[in-house]
C-alpha cells in the first residue's frame, strides 16, 4: 500500500497531539518538504519524496527515541504500507550501507538492522532523505552547519570524521545529479 504525503503529514499531526517533545515532528516536516524540492529538481515523484521525509523519524512517536529506527520500521510495516516506506525508517540514519556511518556514535548491536543496512541497495529517495535529514533541524541549513549542530548536541565519537566525509560525498553525488549545488534550491540556507 502506498502512502501519500497528505496521509504522512496527517500521521505526524496526530502524533503531535500527545507528544512530549515535538521538535522531531517539525524536523520531519522540514525533511519532507526539502526532499520534495530535491525530487522536483531531479524529475522524481515529489509526493513520494515528501511522504518518505515526513515519516523517516515516525518511530520517535511510537516508542523510545533511541530505538526509533526499528520502532518506525515495525510501525509502518504493521500499518501495511509498502516496504519502501518502512525501509526509510531504517536507512535514514546510516550512510554508505554502514551502521557505523551515523551521526550519533556507535549504535547498539541490533543484528536485523545491521544486516539490513549492509545488504540493502539504497534508492535515490533514501539518499535524498539521508541528505535532507543532515540539512534540516526545523529549518534548512548547510550540511556543515547541521553537522556542527549535531556534534554540539550529541558529542564527537570515533566514527564522526568518517560520517562527515561520507555526508559530504552524498551531497556531492546529489549536486552532480542535479547539475548544480543543492543549496540553490533553498535560497534561505546560506542566511541561517
Amino acid at each position: 500500500m502506498q502512502l501519500t504525503s497528505e496521509e504522512a503529514l496527517k500521521m505526524l499531526k496526530n502524533m503531535e497531539i500527545n507528544a512530549k517533545e515535538t521538535r522531531w515532528i517539525y524536523h520531519s516536516i522540514c525533511v519532507g518538504n526539502s526532499a520534495g524540492k530535491i525530487a522536483e529538481g531531479l524529475n522524481l515523484d515529489v509526493d513520494k519524496a515528501k511522504a518518505l521525509g515526513y515519516i523517516h523519524d515516525i518511530g520517535k512517536g511510537v516508542g523510545e527515541f533511541s530505538s526509533h529506527v526499528i520502532n518506525g520500521y515495525k510501525y509502518i510495516k504493521e500499518l501495511g504500507y509498502d516496504d519502501e516506506y518502512a525501509n526509510i525508517c531504517l536507512t535514514h540514519s546510516y550512510l554508505n550501507n554502514d551502521v557505523y556511518c551515523t551521526a550519533g556514535g556507535i549504535p547498539d548491536d541490533i543484528p536485523f538492522r545491521t544486516e539490513f543496512i549492509k545488504k540493502h541497495e539504497y534508492t535515490i529517495y533514501e539518499k535524498i532523505i539521508n541528505l535532507c535529514d543532515l540539512m534540516c533541524t526545523t529549518v534548512n541549513m548547510t550540511l556543515e552547519k547541521r553537522l556542527v549542530e549535531i556534534m554540539t548536541r550529541r558529542g564527537v565519537y570515533e566514527n564522526t570524521v568518517y560520517h562527515i566525509k561520507e555526508a559530504q560525498k552524498l551531497k556531492k553525488e546529489i549536486d552532480e545529479m542535479l547539475g548544480y549545488n543543492v543549496y540553490d534550491l533553498f535560497p534561505n540556507v546560506l542566511d541561517n
